[in-house]
């Protein structure tokens, strides 16, 4: 009886054992799978390529951080304006896309840490010795795209500042870069992500001053505001990747540059 007793005791105690590894476990790993939303026509963060294969630098990130993590990632496009009901809906579970952090969005949103900065950068043709620096955009007509906020709004406030000969706006910035190539604008202002991600499959025709103009904000992932769990696994994967130099290597890859520098 004494055996049987504690053969019976021995077995209880090695199944709450193994319950409560298991429940442990299942409290550190990641989700079988996450649904990151994004506007899919917004390179080089994330877009179509000619293949309608989603890419571009946020998507690469994300994935590398989902395979660190040992999780599958799905990639959904949605209404961008719509962002913040299609994850607080549960439709997806993170925002990935070139989001700006701020702190009306901190209202509604959970972020990470900032993985990168974005700032407004002058952009000229590589053989204009004429422009070195902001000053010398005196005299010089200057381009930018319309309604494209921070920069439209520095080149509005700079234009009788620095003495422009004349303002352009492009409904988007290929066209403003193409007529930069052809010398009907001297030079761009724009979103160092873009202007870099053009000038990386231009690089013998345009060129960027050293530097920035107008505030730096700072880029983040977005969760719902009680998925701190989810939060802290990407967040963990995320500096892993900067401090081996990954996030450098794809921002080189896109960019031509390590913009990741904060």
């Amino acid at each position: 009886m004494k055996k049987i007793l504690f053969v019976c005791l021995s077995l209880m105690l090695a199944a709450g054992f193994m319950a409560g590894c298991g429940g442990q476990k299942a409290a550190n790993d990641a989700p079988k799978k996450i649904v990151i939303g994004l506007d899919d026509n917004f390179p080089p963060m994330g877009f179509l390529d000619e293949k309608n294969e989603i890419t571009g630098f946020d998507v690469e990130l994300a994935k590398e951080a989902a395979k660190r993590l040992g999780t599958e990632v799905e990639f959904k496009g949605i209404d961008w304006a719509s962002k913040e009901a299609e994850i607080q809906s549960g439709r997806i579970d993170a925002l990935w896309n070139g989001l700006e952090i701020t702190e009306e969005r901190k209202k509604n949103l959970l972020f990470s840490e900032p993985y990168m900065n974005d700032q407004q950068v002058i952009f000229k043709r590589a053989n204009d010795a004429s422009i070195a620096k902001e000053d010398d955009l005196k005299d010089k007509i200057v381009a930018t795209q319309s309604a494209s906020g921070t920069a439209e709004d520095y080149v509005d406030g700079h234009k009788d500042v620095t003495g422009y000969k004349d303002v352009k706006k492009y409904a988007d910035y290929l066209s403003a870069f193409m007529d930069l190539e052809n010398g009907r604008v001297d030079a761009i202002v724009c979103d160092e992500i873009i202007g870099r991600y053009y000038m990386s499959k231009h690089p013998d025709k345009i060129a960027a001053l050293d530097g920035h103009v107008g505030p730096v904000t700072q880029f983040g992932v977005a969760y719902r505001k009680d998925d701190t769990a989810l939060k802290e696994k990407m967040q963990k994967v995320l500096d892993e990747m900067r401090a081996d130099g990954t996030m450098a290597k794809i921002s080189e890859k896109w960019f031509g540059k390590d913009i990741t520098k904060l």
